[in-house]
């Protein structure tokens, strides 16, 4: 009897929060009883239009919260994950970093062709640390002086950026002389990319020139024919 009266007074508890217009989650930290329960004793309770617009208001905002503090998680986990990848690397040997070279120009160098045997070194892209990898590789494997390097730029014709803008940007972010900087070049047309970086951050891509290499380029395409008959024998 007792726990019958208890329960009675509980709905009526519940009832009359819920003509307050609190919401469901509100009603169970007062009335302690399973969500279905008030669920079956709150069916008949009709809320009015601010009530329901309140309530609405509320759930968005606990859902943008509930977001915001997923993602304030995922960055943070994310960026653990990073910390601890990074310390596998430790340090770099030299012939880890000629095979680190070879493979960035395996991937993104201008490649000799069977009909063009004297084309020379040429490596293009937008992410300056890949630029600076590839530069040091330059310097520390192959023996070429920067004086041999001529740098480029290439960018869309939409961005309204100024020629001195562009070339502090990339000197900044490779880390070299901004006059190492020769020749600026627009593309036309409409961008076909799905990259973020093509506003303010936009700043088009870096084209390096290895002066007189065309020997260079031929020994860099042995090397990588060296990897092809290591792993599949496609020499």
């Amino acid at each position: 009897m007792v726990r019958m009266i208890a329960k009675i007074e509980e709905r009526k508890k519940a009832i009359a929060l819920r003509k307050e217009g609190r919401s469901l989650r509100d009603i169970v930290k007062v009335v302690p009883v399973a969500k279905s329960t008030l669920s079956v004793w709150l069916k008949q309770v009709h809320l009015s239009k601010p009530q329901r617009q309140r309530l609405t208001q509320k759930k968005r905002e606990a859902q943008l919260r509930g977001a915001l503090r997923r993602r304030t998680d995922r960055i943070a986990s994310t960026e653990i994950i990073y910390q601890e990848a990074a310390k596998d690397i430790g340090e770099v040997s030299k012939r880890e970093l000629w095979l680190m070279g070879v493979m960035l120009y395996w991937a993104e160098g201008a490649k000799q062709k069977e009909h063009n045997v004297a084309s020379g070194v040429r490596f293009s892209n937008s992410d300056p640390v890949m630029i600076r990898v590839f530069l040091r590789w330059l310097d520390e494997i192959c023996r070429i002086q920067f004086d041999q390097v001529r740098l480029d730029v290439y960018i869309h014709e939409t961005a309204k950026k100024t020629k001195q803008e562009i070339f502090h940007h990339w000197s900044k972010k490779i880390g070299v002389p901004i006059g190492s900087f020769q020749g600026l070049y627009y593309k036309k047309g409409n961008i076909k990319t799905k990259r973020k970086n093509i506003g303010e951050d936009y700043f088009g891509l870096v084209s390096l020139k290895v002066y007189r290499s065309t020997i260079m380029n031929r020994r860099i395409t042995g090397w990588v024919k060296g990897i092809e008959q290591y792993y599949w024998g496609m020499v």
